[in-house]
């Protein structure tokens, strides 16, 4: 627990030899530790246009998708229909991260994903490009929403974009 006027106690700089701890606590922290690190090694870095508050805004979304969102799903012929939605803060997350994760899916091959505004939240829709190909079909309502939103493994790189100014998902504009 962090008190005031707490200090990291001596040695804390010079960890033992051996296997060094890996873990930065929370995911999030340790997330933007790692960018942070990235951004420091790169002697290119534009530190006039860093922006880790965007990054951090990021994960917040990340948290309120993955942890408080309410999802609905049902089978749909040829894959299923996801309807994602939560409080305020939760849909604005929602809405931000599920509209803007669609192109990526559909960039993937093999399915079509769609979405729609409801109350609350959004309406996902993800069906294989062959509705006859029911390894795809029976591959998406197995993955559901949230293995859904994993697809592309990008999420490294599009956190360092973020944190290099580029403003994904809007975060800048909050």
């Amino acid at each position: 627990m962090h008190t005031e006027g707490m200090q990291h106690m001596p040695g804390m700089e010079r960890m033992p030899a051996g296997q060094p701890a890996q873990q930065g606590g929370q995911a999030a922290f340790a997330s933007i530790t790692e960018v942070v690190s990235l951004l420091m090694a790169d002697s290119t870095t534009n530190w006039s246009k860093v922006n880790l508050e965007a990054l951090r805004q990021h994960l917040v979304d990340m948290d309120n998708v993955t942890l408080h969102s309410n999802v609905q799903q049902t089978n749909t012929p040829g894959g299923l229909i996801m309807r994602v939605t939560g409080t305020e803060s939760v849909s604005a997350s929602v809405r931000r991260m599920v509209s803007a994760h669609a192109p990526m899916l559909e960039s993937l091959g093999g399915w079509r994903a769609s979405v729609s505004e409801i109350p609350g939240g959004i309406r996902l829709t993800v069906v294989a490009s062959n509705a006859n190909d029911s390894v795809t079909v029976q591959k998406i309502r197995g993955l559901g929403f949230i293995g859904l939103m994993t697809q592309g493994a990008h999420h490294a790189q599009h956190h360092l974009a973020i944190a290099r100014g580029l403003g994904e998902h809007a975060h800048d504009a909050r």
